[in-house]
């Protein structure tokens, strides 16, 4: 009894890191929607990346010396990738609330899911998925919040998660404990920082937009990082990724409880298909491996 105890423990402190994580990460998209009128979605973009690589580069300060050529190559086109991302993303919630963007953009990891799979039941969790973001569509027109501009960069931004999960893993491998991902963060910074400025100017340096810009970063980026790490140490990651898959209703939760956000019931409805159809893809794939 005391040995099962002992081993249920971590793995329940491991789900409470995911959620945490979670809640972390739209927690700091919400806030970021209250510096939209102050600094618009370049300049948040470019303070939460520059604060945040700031943050990893002096918490885990990655050794530069001893890689190759093309391990530079594949961490360039990382932050690369991680600076469109987010460019994509945060333009996409200046227009649409964050739950129905998540929703949008969590199909982009769902299609590399259902691809990858090899059972018959991938192509259910697809129609599922399509299901709900037909939902999504048909009640968000009906209810004048749909933006198909913001569904697109979505969509968008979901290509590009899908490609940081890619590029994450290969990352990982070449570069000890966090040091790939905070060299990828400073690319991306490099990469933002001309067009947040260009775009913003000196609005994103008043002192409340930099409070709040360092909120953002750390909400979404330093702190949901350290977190997820600590998890994948006490869950399996079948059980990390299906949590994971919860990302689009706890983005709606946040996006509700601090920018006020509220939800149409088909909105709700199309957010719950679209998050059972990544958590059984997720589920059918690591049980099939």
């Amino acid at each position: 009894m005391a040995d099962t105890i002992a081993v249920e423990a971590p793995r329940d402190r491991g789900v409470g890191l995911v959620l945490a994580s979670q809640t972390s990460v739209h927690s700091g998209a919400a806030v970021a929607t209250m510096l939209f009128p102050l600094a618009g979605a370049a300049g948040v973009v470019t303070l939460r990346l520059v604060i945040g690589a700031a943050l990893m580069l002096a918490v885990c300060r990655p050794r530069v010396r001893g890689h190759r050529a093309r391990d530079w190559t594949l961490l360039a086109g990382f932050g690369v990738v991680l600076a469109v991302m987010n460019f994509l993303y945060y333009l996409a919630i200046q227009r649409m609330p964050i739950g129905p963007v998540v929703t949008l953009e969590v199909l982009g990891p769902l299609t590399l899911s259902v691809l990858a799979g090899k059972d018959a039941a991938r192509w259910l969790w697809a129609l599922l998925a399509l299901a709900g973001v037909a939902l999504l569509g048909f009640g968000g027109l009906r209810a004048g919040g749909f933006d198909l501009i913001a569904a697109g960069l979505a969509l968008a931004a979901g290509a590009c998660w899908a490609g940081y999960i890619m590029l994450s893993a290969r990352t990982g491998s070449r570069f000890p404990k966090q040091d790939g991902l905070a060299l990828a963060m400073t690319v991306a910074a490099l990469v933002a920082l001309p067009l947040g400025v260009t775009t913003s100017g000196g609005a994103m340096f008043g002192p409340v937009t930099l409070a709040l810009g360092a909120a953002v970063a750390v909400l979404s980026s330093v702190l949901p990082y350290s977190l997820e790490l600590a998890a994948l140490r006490r869950l399996p990651t079948s059980t990390f990724a299906v949590l994971m898959s919860l990302g689009p209703a706890i983005a709606a939760l946040a996006g509700f409880a601090i920018a006020g956000q509220a939800l149409s019931v088909a909105e709700i409805a199309a957010i719950v298909l679209v998050v059972a159809a990544s958590a059984g893809a997720v589920r059918s794939r690591t049980v099939a491996e």
